[in-house]
């Protein structure tokens, strides 16, 4: 079986580092699932996941040039990525004949532009009194250089 960018393989893993896990791909050729790869949900320890010896499908993500391969455990599952986005569809769907669904996400969507408006308004007073700041300790904008 060739090895190809996009092609789900089955190999056993290796060795484990903290950065992520070595999968023996067969044919000679070693591969890196990197540890943000290993799960859909934060990996703090690798180690719970993943052991030495343990068979895995994985899907190749690249292939460099100087032969290093980069793998994913979590593209290679199909039914989580499948059944993610299933659900939202028909929420939208829902949300637009039911004023409940309306009503619990518009707050959420005033809550977050009131935070963004408060944000920027406290960022331009900050970036207008650096400013006024560091004018005033140069002597104004460039009044003594010529």
């Amino acid at each position: 079986m060739s090895i190809e960018v996009g092609s789900k393989v089955e190999g056993k893993v290796t060795g484990i580092a903290n950065f992520g896990a070595f999968i023996d791909l067969g044919n000679n050729k070693t591969g890196l699932v990197h540890i943000s790869e290993v799960s859909d949900s934060y990996v703090e320890n690798i180690n719970e996941e993943l052991e030495v010896g343990q068979t895995v499908t994985v899907k190749v993500l690249s292939i460099a040039d100087d032969g290093k391969i980069g793998l994913s455990l979590r593209k290679a599952q199909d039914k989580p990525a499948e059944s993610a986005p299933k659900p939202k569809a028909p929420s939208r769907e829902r949300s637009s004949s039911s004023s409940n669904k309306r009503t619990s996400s518009a707050p959420k969507k005033q809550d977050f532009d009131s935070l963004m408006s408060s944000f920027l308004k406290d960022s331009e007073d900050r970036l207008t009194s650096i400013k006024r700041n560091t004018e005033n300790k140069r002597g104004g904008r460039g009044g003594r250089r010529s």
